[in-house]
């Protein structure tokens, strides 16, 4: 199956009341664990790349390429969609799609009103017109994944009238308001907005996008999704799985030196962490 932007597999899981998991690429592994977790479990899936991952991968037409060679590779047969994730200007947005992704987020959140919908028509305009999706963001969600860091004290919760003037005048896709989620481990119980979240997806009509899902339990998951919620992203748990597999399997085996004996294990930690969260975002079987 060819790439394909999230507009459509958005719009059935806010229909449908599940969510399809964006998860994050980090290497070989991470994009060959995702591909293969989808397909066990015929769920739609959304890979990301963030900013900082793209030089770490030898640029965005090499991420491209191996994402198509692995689902050609593995004749993976569900829905992909491959994301930039937070990307900071126009111009990677344009580098990005020109590079063969289906979709695109535009983070100006950091920017005032006036210029996130400027910066974002700009995106969705030139998106559109190549059959690709756009996410935008309002309001600031902190924490660090990546390389990206937002400071607690610039945390800011996404205004529900904002965000149906920036929904009305860009024409995105999929909207992601800052609503108490984090990047990165959560410090203490978060305290995720609701009411807020069920307002801006009853007043804008767009599929709602969590970011930050990575440690929240369950229950708050759950009740994110039935408030409109039909994007969720996941890095920092499947990190973790990763990293945690290879430091075990190295203090058992402290003479091991070939790659593989590692890094296979590492791949079916991913794997696993992948399909618990899709079987948790209810995608399982949505294809």
């Amino acid at each position: 199956m060819t790439l394909v932007s999230m507009t459509a597999m958005l719009n059935k899981a806010l229909e449908g009341r599940y969510a399809v998991g964006q998860f994050n690429l980090n290497n070989l592994e991470f994009t060959q664990a995702i591909l293969l977790a989808a397909e066990a479990e015929q769920a739609p899936v959304i890979l990301g790349v963030s900013e900082p991952y793209i030089p770490y991968m030898g640029g965005l037409k090499t991420i491209s390429g191996m994402v198509r060679s692995l689902m050609e590779h593995y004749r993976i047969s569900v829905p992909v969609a491959l994301h930039l994730d937070h990307g900071s200007t126009y111009d990677v947005c344009i580098r990005a799609l020109h590079a063969g992704f289906t979709s695109v987020m535009i983070d100006a959140s950091h920017h005032d009103l006036e210029h996130n919908i400027g910066v974002t028509s700009r995106v969705t305009q030139a998106a559109h017109v190549l059959g690709a999706s756009v996410e935008a963001e309002l309001g600031r969600i902190t924490g660090r994944e990546d390389d990206l860091v937002v400071d607690e004290a610039e945390g800011m919760y996404a205004v529900s009238e904002d965000c149906v003037r920036l929904a009305r005048e860009t024409g995105v896709d999929c909207l992601a308001p800052a609503l108490g989620s984090v990047h990165g481990p959560y410090r203490g119980q978060p305290k995720l907005g609701f009411k807020r979240m069920e307002e801006i997806s009853r007043l804008t009509g767009l599929p709602l996008v969590l970011h930050g899902g990575s440690g929240l339990p369950d229950e708050e998951i759950l009740q994110a999704i039935s408030s409109g919620t039909a994007k969720i992203n996941v890095n920092t748990d499947n990190q973790m799985a990763c990293t945690a597999t290879i430091r075990t399997y190295l203090q058992e085996h402290p003479n091991a030196y070939d790659p593989r004996n590692y890094l296979i294990p590492a791949r079916e930690a991913i794997q696993a962490s992948v399909q618990a969260k899709i079987r948790l975002f209810g995608s399982a079987g949505k294809a």
